[in-house]
C-alpha cells in the first residue's frame, strides 16, 4: 500500500506600487535590523549584506511609498545613524499581519490536502 504524501506549501509575499517593489521578507528584515541596530550599515553587516544594497534597498521604499520608512539621523555626540519613521514601524507590523494571515489561510486548505481517506 502506497504511503500518502503529506504536502507543504512555501509563499512569499511582495507588495508593490506603481514604481515598483515596496516590501518583502528581506527587506522587511533589513528594517528589523535597522531599528534594533540604529544603522543601515550596521543592519546591513548583521545581514551579511552590503552597504551598497542596504542602502538600495532602503532607498527603493522610501522612494516607492507615500512617505519615508528610514530616516538618517545627521551627526551628534553619538555619530550619524538612522531610524525608522512611523511609517517604517506601521510598514513591519502590516507585512507580518499580511504574512500571518496568508500562512493561516494556506494552513487552513493543506489540512484538507492532506487530510487521510
Amino acid at each position: 500500500m502506497a504511503v500518502k504524501q503529506k504536502y507543504h506549501i512555501k509563499s512569499r509575499i511582495w507588495i508593490h506600487t506603481e514604481q515598483g517593489a515596496y516590501l518583502g521578507e528581506g527587506r522587511v528584515a533589513l528594517l528589523v535590523q535597522i531599528k534594533e541596530h540604529g544603522s543601515i550599515s550596521r543592519a546591513a553587516k548583521a545581514m551579511n549584506m552590503s552597504y551598497k544594497k542596504a542602502w538600495e534597498l532602503v532607498n527603493s521604499m522610501n522612494s516607492n511609498g507615500d512617505e519615508p520608512l528610514v530616516i538618517r539621523k545627521i551627526g551628534g555626540a553619538g555619530g550619524g545613524g538612522s531610524e525608522l519613521s512611523a511609517a517604517g514601524k506601521d510598514a513591519i507590523k502590516l507585512f507580518n499581519r499580511i504574512r500571518n494571515k496568508n500562512r493561516e489561510n494556506l494552513d487552513a486548505e493543506l489540512e484538507t490536502i492532506n487530510q487521510d481517506d
